[in-house]
């Protein structure tokens, strides 16, 4: 091989190499775009669906909605129309469900610890193995489980006061607990 040919041969190698840098680049541009844009779209959808549950004197209409295994952690959505919404498997670690209309919701499986449904319609909501347990109490402080299904729920770690119970009497009148009057759910 000659001096030639051998500058010859390293040119034809760094273009090679500087043509798949550029195609290595690109494809990671490509790669980053693909994880990063259902990202943003979905912190987007969350923004948004946090801003218009915390407009001031309106209550967002989310009836109906499939919203399953959505991730509405610390979301306000107080006074929200959620009857039946399909929320099982969600996560609503702190979210703000206070006077909230989850008549006919299904829950099943849903992360609601931490959660404050104080005031909140439960009326035949399914919370069927509902996740209220966590280091802080679920408040249910005047809710309205008549009818609900707490199968596989775990109640410990919940606070009841004026709380309609599924079997439709009072938590006050059981020492603030719905527990052993979950029957007719």
């Amino acid at each position: 091989m000659t001096v030639l040919d051998a500058r010859a041969e390293t040119n034809r190698v760094r273009r090679w190499i500087g043509t798949h840098k550029l195609i290595t680049v690109a494809l990671l541009v490509v790669l980053a775009a693909l994880i990063v844009t259902p990202i943003l779209v979905i912190h987007s959808q969350r923004v948004a669906l946090e801003r218009a549950c915390s407009r001031r004197g309106q209550a967002v209409d989310l009836s109906g909605c499939s919203l399953i295994g959505a991730d509405l952690t610390a979301a306000k959505l107080t006074h929200a129309n959620l009857t039946h919404a399909d929320l099982a498997a969600a996560d609503l670690t702190a979210t703000d469900l206070g006077n909230a209309n989850l008549s006919g919701a299904n829950l099943a499986g849903a992360n609601l610890t931490r959660a404050n449904l104080s005031g909140a319609n439960l009326t035949g909501a399914d919370l069927n193995g509902a996740d209220l347990s966590g280091d802080y109490y679920t408040d249910l402080t005047g809710a309205n489980l008549t009818g609900a299904n707490l199968t596989g729920t775990d109640l410990k770690r919940v606070y009841y006061a004026g709380t309609t119970c599924p079997d439709a009497t009072n938590s006050d009148d059981h020492g603030l607990t719905c527990s052993g009057h979950v029957g007719g759910a």
